[in-house]
């Protein structure tokens, strides 16, 4: 595993986390966290639990995924074999959805029906309801998730380190935005207009790194034309 790899893991994790449909949910849940604490050390607590809950779900549910696949024999000579040709194409596919040229829609979580959890305590509550909304693919964060970490995982034989460093990832700008939250709501409005400037270029950077790896991987690995 190189320091690319690395970074890989850790960018895809951030891109999640500011990819407007994720960010959106995360906003509405610590909004819901803070709005009936006076104390900000208190809000600041449950903005990081929830971040936790997160990466949590994304640890489990990543190091399981590449973990199992890899554990089957038939399974684990494949991708060992053909690992290559089928990332390719997978990293093609996922620029594509970057750009937003496909769109599908995916069953979400209705925020209003769990901003009930969000205020049974300072730590249970956030860190379960960072589970169930990380859990809330949308198209974005299933493309980069499924289809870019976990190749990546398994290509690297990594089925748990990438996992934590995408669940870190996401983790970081929720942080951020719990802080605001905390100690200045009022400059909360500015940061999110200029996270979402900054999430669609780097949204389209990715997807257009994406489509030239992918296209490099297929012509090599899965065409064999190069």
């Amino acid at each position: 595993m190189s320091w690319f790899d690395i970074w890989t893991a850790l960018w895809l994790g951030i891109l999640t986390s500011i990819s407007p449909c994720p960010l959106a949910t995360n906003i509405a849940a610590i909004s819901y966290i803070g709005k009936d604490m006076s104390s900000n050390a208190r809000v600041f607590i449950s903005g990081l639990s929830y971040t936790l809950g997160r990466v949590f779900a994304y640890v489990t549910v990543g190091a399981m995924l590449s973990a199992g696949l890899s554990s089957v024999p038939d399974v684990a000579n494949f991708l060992q074999r053909y690992m290559n040709a089928i990332l390719g194409p997978m990293l093609f596919v996922t620029g594509i959805l970057l750009f937003g040229f496909i769109n599908f829609s995916l069953p979400g979580i209705n925020a209003d029906r769990f901003k009930t959890l969000a205020g049974k305590g300072v730590v249970t509550g956030p860190f379960l309801l960072g589970v169930i909304f990380s859990l809330a693919f949308c198209p974005v964060s299933a493309a980069l998730f499924f289809g870019s970490l976990i190749p990546l995982a398994l290509a690297a034989h990594s089925p748990v380190i990438f996992p934590t460093l995408y669940g870190f990832g996401t983790g970081l700008p929720v942080i951020f935005f719990a802080f605001l939250i905390a100690f200045g709501m009022h400059s909360l409005s500015s940061f999110f207009k200029g996270f979402t400037r900054f999430e669609k270029w780097a949204r389209y950077a990715t997807g257009v790194i994406f489509l030239l790896v992918g296209g490099y991987y297929s012509l090599i690995y899965t065409f064999k034309i190069i």
